[in-house]
């Protein structure tokens, strides 16, 4: 009971955020060609930032900040954050997201698989 209260206080805290930042409606992602990496978090998360994401090797990363990108948020679905999103020529290939307690669970070795799994479907 105690965890999923904590899981449903986390989500209830990231959907008031979203709401009350509305007015924010900034478009700042441009997703490219080949393989990115995606990090999706909010200034207000900056403590559970994902620091080994500028350690994958093989592909663009870019980091968005929901609270200042909106429409990010809401066109790639981020409910919880951090949320890691592996895409290829734009197109979502595998989605990372963090557990109850608000942090990664998903390693360097996992994502970085991922992505070189994207890289070889070109050969």
């Amino acid at each position: 009971m105690k965890q999923t209260w904590k899981l449903f206080t986390g989500y209830i805290v990231v959907l008031l955020f979203i709401l009350m930042s509305g007015s924010v409606q900034g478009q700042t992602l441009k997703l490219s060609d080949g393989v990115q990496v995606v990090h999706f978090n909010a200034g207000w998360n900056a403590a559970a930032d994902v620091k080994w994401v500028g350690d994958l090797t093989n592909c663009k990363v870019k980091k968005c900040d929901i609270a200042t990108d909106t429409k990010a948020q809401n066109k790639y679905e981020i409910v919880v954050v951090p949320t890691i999103i592996v895409f290829k020529d734009g197109e979502e290939v595998k989605r990372f997201q963090d557990d109850i307690s608000f942090s990664m669970k998903a390693t360097l070795e996992d994502v970085q698989e991922v992505v070189d799994d994207s890289n070889m479907d070109s050969f």
